[in-house]
């Protein structure tokens, strides 16, 4: 009797239990659900990586003492290099080439400029700017990118008498920008300073 009596609340308990589990189930079930995310697509996968190395190199140069804009490794085969301000001009130049050949527009620099970048722009600032609106160009450009015409043909922006793809020029704005992220964070280092991108915590 005393064993009935014990499993009589025991079951009343478990069943409470599970009525507040169903009713926490349907409540969350009822909720109106945020909308898968679109699958990807040419255009949005190149913003993607556009954007690493966008938010990467800006932060780097910016990391940079103005005093240190002239800086060129000479220990070791360094003879003829960029220097740390040429090398952040010459990145964005090439941006500014590749977004206006994908644009349709004329470029701000021209291919020969591109080697160091324009001569006039010598401070921190202005160097700074140039690559912020390079990279500006860039995602506008970006858009000019999609599925359908990934593939066509479009002026060369190294050779005005070739034609290059769509794709191939927006390709060539993030690898090259990522090749001399590389070699603008050993400038960084020499100078005792870590890359804002590498930083712990």
């Amino acid at each position: 009797m005393e064993e009935k009596a014990v499993k009589k609340p025991i079951a009343i308990l478990l069943c409470l239990m599970l009525c507040l589990a169903v009713t926490a189930y349907a409540q969350e079930a009822a909720k109106p659900q945020a909308p898968p995310p679109p699958p990807p697509t040419v255009t949005t996968v190149l913003h993607s990586q556009l954007g690493n190395i966008d938010k990467d190199l800006v932060s780097l140069v910016e990391a940079m003492p103005e005093d240190k804009f002239d800086f060129a490794p000479t220990s070791g085969e360094f003879k003829g290099v960029r220097t740390f301000g040429q090398m952040v001009k010459h990145v964005a130049s090439v941006n500014f080439l590749l977004a206006s050949v994908l644009l349709g527009e004329k470029s701000p620099v021209t291919l020969e400029q591109a080697t160091n970048g324009p001569d006039n722009l010598k401070t921190k600032a202005e160097i700074v700017k140039f690559l912020k609106d390079s990279y500006a160009a860039c995602h506008k450009a970006m858009d000019t990118v999609n599925n359908s015409n990934v593939v066509e043909q479009i002026p060369n922006a190294f050779n005005p008498k070739g034609k290059m793809t769509r794709l191939g020029a927006a390709n060539i704005i993030t690898w090259h920008g990522f090749d001399h992220y590389g070699q603008l964070v050993v400038y960084l280092r020499m100078n005792g300073l870590v890359p804002p991108a590498s930083r712990q915590g």
